[in-house]
């Protein structure tokens, strides 16, 4: 039997304190013992694996395959009892959230830097679950970084690479190692949710569907829910083989980056349905014929129209959104007497609510969008939903949201990136605006006069955790509001993302960014960004 053996090693940087993973860049990751003293450290925030069942999965970006097998033989060394992992490596994130669900194991490994593109020169990461399928929390991400600074050893075997290409058990040491397709578990729960029998004969109508992958690990998903299952035609999946490095692309489902999706459903021969999907499955994209669907929006209509759907069909209990998330669905939320939770950015503060039952539907603007089958966001789900409600409705995606701003009224929503900006000037800009937010309001900022100014915190309804600098936002006279936020999400530099957001009653039919003018102008005017930073235009608007 192969016996464990002790490394010796030294401590590591670059996670961040309160996070639930670790990104960098790949070649980081792939020089030794970086990765090893992560892994060694997320042992030490599970409170040692032995005996314990963990999931192991990724999204299929350069050294993913490589990574894999240097967590299972440190698993084994630490005395997990069984790990489960994905076919060839591969499972999306939302599938990984129902495999440790489903089984019953005590957490998971997901090798992603989700929507970051991937190669050898781009970048890596690698997320925590913990039982309920969700993000490690703060308790459990504090242990973590603890750990990275004070490992002098890891543990690990000396054994040949295991063979990912086979389903089936085979034993590493003594830890069971079951290789699962990464798909069928996630299709199951699908067939369960929605009306596949309506969606077939949506398709049956003759509606057509484009699902862009983006050469990630939605494609075998989609191919074989979409296309296999519910019969959209064969090649409404496009780039559904994942690659190392996407294709060459960025996998994240905006109208920058899937730009040929975008084009396609506003030219000749538009498909009526559109969507794509990020590098680990769980983001969404939502167009129709002739129109875009921004995600603050998606979550609206969604929450409006669930009780059409199998799955929700008794109703929700509640709905929250990240704090930068438009207020559309508060309104969704208020016509229907429903709970409504504002929370910070990051999908481990819905889990609370969600696993308390006081939520079934959530999202963030961010193109992530889930409900409590899961507790992680699920963009394959999130177009699943739109179709089942298009089938039962028998409306175009255009109409749909036009009938739901007709009675909701429309929030006018657009977030600008601004990518790869000096660190110190950034940080410089939000702090001297924090420190000015008590003077705020009663003020004018260029053309809109200032309401209310806060440094957004948040308090946990169900564990009482404080979570504080989670953004500035900025309201206006005239159900305005702009929220800036420092994001940590990219390996380069600094991006600062502005959220601009504007109420109205009557669904005005203008383009977003002409309706969104004024509320840039405050923004400009509070932050001087263009001189601080010399960028005139975001890199990124969507």
């Amino acid at each position: 039997m192969t016996a464990p053996i002790r490394v010796a090693s030294r401590p590591i940087a670059g996670q961040k304190p309160g996070t639930s993973g670790l990104r960098a860049k790949t070649r980081t990751f792939m020089e030794s013992p970086f990765l090893e003293n992560f892994v060694q450290a997320v042992w030490a925030g599970f409170g040692g694996i032995s005996g314990k069942v963990l999931v192991l999965g990724g999204d299929g970006r350069f050294f993913c395959d490589q990574a894999a097998q240097v967590i299972l033989r440190m698993a084994s060394a630490s005395g997990a009892a069984r790990v489960i992992v994905g076919q060839n490596g591969l499972l999306s994130t939302p599938a990984a959230s129902n495999l440790i669900r489903k089984r019953g194991a005590d957490g998971g490994i997901i090798l992603s830097a989700s929507h970051n593109p991937g190669g050898e020169d781009r970048d890596f990461g690698v997320k925590v679950n913990m039982a309920n399928g969700g993000p490690a929390p703060e308790g459990v991400t504090k242990k973590i970084f603890e750990a990275t600074h004070g490992i002098d050893y890891y543990l690990t075997l000396e054994t040949q690479d295991l063979d990912l290409a086979r389903n089936g058990k085979q034993t590493l040491g003594t830890t069971v190692i079951e290789v699962a397709d990464p798909v069928a578990d996630y299709a199951e729960l699908m067939n369960q949710l929605f009306d596949f029998n309506m969606i077939r004969n949506l398709f049956k109508s003759g509606f057509q569907i484009r699902f862009d992958a983006m050469n990630a690990v939605t494609g075998p998903y989609a191919v074989e829910i979409l296309e296999r299952q519910l019969g959209a035609a064969a090649g409404s999946v496009v780039n559904a083989t994942p690659l190392p490095d996407f294709g060459g692309g960025h996998p994240d489902p905006n109208p920058t980056w899937a730009r040929g999706l975008f084009d396609a459903v506003f030219g000749t021969g538009a498909p009526d349905f559109a969507a794509a999907s990020d590098g680990d499955g769980d983001r969404n994209m939502i167009l129709g014929r002739g129109i875009y669907v921004t995600p603050s929006d998606s979550l609206a209509v969604l929450a409006a129209n669930a009780h059409l759907v199998p799955g929700y069909r008794s109703g929700l209990k509640g709905i929250a959104r990240s704090m930068p998330t438009s207020t559309a669905v508060d309104r969704v939320a208020a016509a229907r007497n429903l709970p409504c939770y504002a929370t910070p950015t990051g999908w481990k503060y819905f889990g609370n609510l969600l696993d308390a039952g006081r939520i079934t539907l959530c999202g963030e603007e961010s193109f992530g969008t889930g409900s409590d089958h899961l507790r992680e966001k699920d963009g394959l789900w999130a177009v699943l939903m739109w179709l089942n409600i298009l089938a039962v409705t028998g409306k175009s995606v255009a109409q749909t949201l036009q009938d739901h701003w007709a009675e909701f009224g429309r929030t006018y929503y657009s977030r600008h990136d601004y990518e790869r900006l000096d660190t110190a000037t950034a940080q410089a800009l939000t702090h001297e605006l924090q420190a000015r937010l008590p003077d705020l309001p009663g003020t004018e900022a260029g053309p809109l006069r200032i309401d209310e100014a806060v440094d957004f915190s948040y308090t946990d309804p169900i564990d009482a955790s404080v979570a504080t600098h989670q953004g500035i936002e900025i309201k206006f006279a005239g159900d305005a509001r702009v929220v800036l936020r420092l994001s940590g999400t990219g390996t380069e530099g600094a991006t600062l993302r502005i959220y601009l957001e504007r109420y109205s009653e009557n669904s005005l039919s203008c383009d977003p960014q002409e309706a969104l003018a004024p509320v840039m102008a405050a923004a400009e005017s509070l932050t001087d960004l263009a001189v601080r930073t010399g960028r005139t235009a975001p890199d990124i608007i969507t």
